[in-house]
């Protein structure tokens, strides 16, 4: 179907006409009359004259029309889609502390730190959750919402792309992150309220402790899945060139995320490597969708640009022309002139 978003624009169309009808004439200068032999080149000037006036008020008022269509917003709507109406509300809490810059993992065969790999799995988690309303927060000295629940999938991977380790601090605000997921889940009613909360050391920071946040999510219905990122064991070499091995998740707090993730009804995950972290999906792909109310859309396309692009094309044309019209004039004034002359010559009596 074919329709115009503002047809009330159409209102300011005969404003030319308007304008034209109630401004004063234009005076004709007065002008010296000069006899000559005949006045039939003068009166036919001044025929083609009235008619390229007219031709340009016609070309004026067709640009005009053209711009008002434009601006009405033509568009074309389609036949109407129904939109999934189920999905999840999961909210993402990443880390962004300083010790999120160990590279104890591995992609590909290749060592990274803890972040790139989160962002590296992240990337596929996003990608599948077709009909989710994903949610996005950072933490480390406190807690910040870098994407509300939104259904724009593309934007929130784009948000954790651009995340640094850092951005917000050095420590870890476990609770403050959890609290602010809770706040975020209380403005909607009806959801499925999912926490994936990937950290890699302990509550070190923030207004809220861990135990107080536990009773929010639990009070507020927040099922919150937790998970520990970080290997258990890391070969370092020397300055000697002899090696030895640590733990680099010495620091990690898996009691208290197992006890935060139990409590909520949720599930404590242990990410020593990729596959690992990936496990995660298969679970959350079995909760429960909540249905909403059913929505339909009608795609949309916008026709603007045709009588825009048409109405700089006469405009384009106009230009050329009044451009080019002195130059042709000027030449067949001079034909003119030649053949008046010729003609003269030939009519003079022979003495």
């Amino acid at each position: 179907m074919f329709e115009f978003v503002w047809p009330y624009v159409f209102i300011i169309l005969p404003l030319p006409f308007i304008v034209r009808a109630f401004l004063p004439a234009k005076r004709v200068a007065k002008s010296a009359a000069l006899r000559v032999p005949s006045i039939a080149s003068f009166q036919q000037n001044t025929s083609q004259t009235q008619a390229k006036g007219r031709g340009f008020v016609l070309v004026s008022y067709l640009i005009w029309a053209l711009l008002v269509s434009a601006a009405a917003r033509p568009q074309w709507l389609g036949e109407a889609i129904a939109i999934p109406s189920e999905g999840r509300d999961l909210m993402i809490a990443v880390d962004l502390s300083g010790s999120m810059k160990q590279a104890d993992m591995q992609i590909q065969g290749r060592e990274v730190n803890r972040l790139t790999m989160i962002k590296y799995v992240l990337a596929d988690f996003i990608e599948r959750r077709v009909g989710d309303r994903l949610g996005l927060i950072l933490f480390a000295d406190t807690a910040y919402l870098q994407a509300p629940l939104t259904f724009d999938r593309d934007t929130v991977q784009t948000l954790l792309d651009e995340a640094v380790i850092g951005l917000v601090g050095e420590r870890t605000a476990i609770g403050d992150a959890i609290g602010l997921a809770v706040k975020r889940f209380s403005e909607k009613q009806e959801s499925n309220r999912v926490l994936v909360l990937l950290t890699d050391g302990q509550n070190t920071a923030g207004n809220i402790s861990p135990d107080q946040a536990l009773e929010l999510a639990k009070a507020n219905k927040v099922t919150v899945y937790t998970i520990g990122v970080g290997a258990d064991e890391q070969i370092i070499s020397s300055f000697f060139g002899t090696q030895r091995s640590i733990n680099p998740s010495q620091d990690l707090d898996e009691r208290m995320l197992s006890n935060i993730a139990r409590e909520t009804g949720g599930q404590y995950f242990r990410a020593r490597d990729t596959q690992d972290l990936v496990n995660i999906y298969q679970l959350l792909d079995q909760l429960e969708p909540v249905e909403g109310n059913i929505q339909k859309m009608r795609p949309q396309s916008a026709l603007f640009y045709y009588p825009l692009a048409a109405a700089c094309l006469l405009v384009l044309l106009s230009l050329i022309a009044a451009t080019v019209r002195p130059f042709i004039s000027v030449k067949m004034a001079k034909n003119d002139g030649s053949r008046d002359a010729l003609k003269a010559k030939e009519d003079k009596p022979y003495a």
